[in-house]
């Protein structure tokens, strides 16, 4: 069995994706690909995850949490999809210990532990730190910044360094990995990959977080064009969506104010400028997907 973990990251799709694919589920059922309700496996996964680390479970382990998650036929299941932001931490821990979310690797060699034998693939978007941080102490109860931060410099935070600690410690496990401002215009594709279902199928939802973006006007001559364009590929799709976005995009919905103490817009564009060179290195990591609009 496949078994696909989306682990957020904290304050990138709030569930969208989760939602998204659940949309699908009895079309996905169809091809033996499972989209257990997170009620099922949320609390289960995190307290069996941390419980194992690289020690042995029982030897039935793993048929009792399939029994438990999925609602068919294990036999039946060919792909499962699981889907938990708070897996690695809660937001108020995600920089506790000197690391970002320095139990992660800790967690998946659980998972694949529990999963032995099955072939485990983890997804993940990333987010700039400069509206991720800020995005993040509001989602805790810190009082101040520098609470939340536990010592941490913004400027050194990499989201390479968690993905090469995941690499060392799990070298066989497949990650793909998104850009969270990219998500509007490769959504579908997300969507699919996850699923694993083939690039042009129709799956519902495609352009959800498009909507979201766009004006009810642009909207609807989006899929108009579409409709009159149906054999336009993926890239050629994405060319579309961003001529459109130009000219119809709501544009409170795709500017973040910022109100850190100290976080002028040099900072920021800083921060934003050692993201971008961070995904840059994060796609030259072997066994790192990284899906790009």
């Amino acid at each position: 069995m496949q078994v696909i973990l989306h682990t957020g990251v904290h304050c990138t799709d709030d569930d969208r994706l989760l939602k998204g694919l659940l949309r699908n589920a009895d079309a996905l059922r169809t091809k033996g690909v499972a989209v257990p309700g997170p009620g099922r496996y949320r609390a289960l996964l995190t307290e069996a995850a941390a419980s194992l680390g690289q020690s042995s479970p029982f030897p039935e382990a793993r048929e009792v949490l399939l029994d438990a998650i999925l609602s068919q036929d294990p036999d039946q299941v060919g792909r499962m999809l699981l889907s938990h932001e708070n897996f690695f931490a809660v937001p108020k821990l995600a920089l506790t210990g000197g690391r970002l979310y320095r139990n992660a690797e800790a967690r998946l060699a659980g998972v694949a532990q529990m999963f032995r034998g099955d072939e485990i693939q983890l997804f993940m978007g990333l987010r700039n730190p400069a509206t991720w941080l800020p995005a993040m102490y509001a989602a805790t109860p810190h009082a101040n910044l520098d609470d939340f931060l536990q010592g941490h410099d913004p400027m050194h935070l990499r989201w390479s360094d968690l993905i090469r600690r995941i690499r060392d410690a799990l070298p066989d496990m497949p990650i793909t990995l998104w850009c969270n401002e990219d998500t509007p215009l490769i959504w579908g594709q997300i969507l699919r990959d996850m699923a694993g279902v083939e690039p042009g199928r129709k799956i519902t939802g495609a352009f959800d977080l498009l909507q979201d973006i766009m004006n009810p006007e642009g909207m609807q001559r989006f899929r108009a064009y579409l409709r009159d364009h149906p054999q336009i590929n993926e890239r050629q799709k994405r060319r579309v969506m961003i001529a459109f976005l130009d000219k119809y995009a709501i544009s409170d919905a795709i500017e973040e104010e910022l109100d850190l103490p100290g976080w002028d817009s040099a900072y920021v564009d800083m921060l934003t400028e050692l993201y971008e060179d961070d995904v840059d290195e994060i796609g030259r990591i072997p066994g790192v997907t990284l899906l790009s609009s």
